[in-house]
């Protein structure tokens, strides 16, 4: 089987992908995992990727497909893949597409972990973490016992600078920008699938397992 993972930053897609990786015993493939193995292991595309990261400079699409092919084309991807972090725009979905289509294969599932804007905005903003044991804590769902300081150590939780409220409207703003298109790309292909991300973790995963289960 092979999914694209889609949903918005905060939507609980990293637990939800390693449960379906488990699963279905495919490959979980990450974007930012793939890149860091590429440079790690000093690969032409990895060292081409490092040369703009290097500068600051987001990596051009078509080194980003060719380094996503070349990493579904791998033999622990015979049997289907979960893509997470990719595509990020139509182009890359088609470019994706013609590389299956050569290889007879195809997209079976675009999974959307729908969750609304203003309940991702409240999730993010409200995360705490420990300075200095790295626990994570919600002020709202999962708050301090004493305001401000760590259950386990005592030591100050902190709102991350990710966390903050600017920088979690401009993530979202990104994400609506490039994500609307693409939802609308898969549906048009009639492979969208979406399941409510608002839900507690394990009926998120019934969900997605009765969606993967009847394709």
């Amino acid at each position: 089987m092979k999914i694209i993972l889609l949903g918005p930053p905060g939507a609980g897609k990293g637990t939800q992908a390693k449960l379906i990786s488990n699963e279905f015993s495919i490959p979980h493939i990450s974007t930012g995992d793939i890149f860091r193995a590429n440079i790690s292991e000093k690969t032409e595309l990895g060292m081409k990727a490092k040369g703009y990261m290097d500068k600051g400079l987001l990596v051009p699409d078509e080194l980003t497909i060719d380094i996503v092919k070349d990493r579904i084309a791998k033999d622990d991807c015979k049997n289907g893949f979960l893509l997470d972090g990719f595509p990020r725009t139509v182009h890359q979905a088609e470019a994706l597409d013609e590389f299956l289509v050569n290889r007879k294969e195809k997209i079976d599932c675009a999974l959307l972990i729908d969750v609304p804007r203003e309940k991702i905005f409240n999730r993010m903003t409200g995360r705490r973490i420990c300075t200095k044991c790295g626990a994570s804590y919600h002020i709202k769902y999962n708050p301090t016992k004493v305001e401000g300081k760590c259950d386990l150590c005592g030591s100050p939780v902190v709102q991350r600078k990710d966390d903050s409220e600017e920088t979690v409207k401009e993530r979202l703003d990104v994400y609506d920008r490039q994500t609307e298109p693409l939802v609308v790309y898969y549906k048009n292909e009639a492979v969208l699938k979406s399941v409510d991300g608002t839900q507690d973790i394990n009926k998120v995963f019934e969900d997605i397992r009765n969606v993967l289960g009847e394709i």
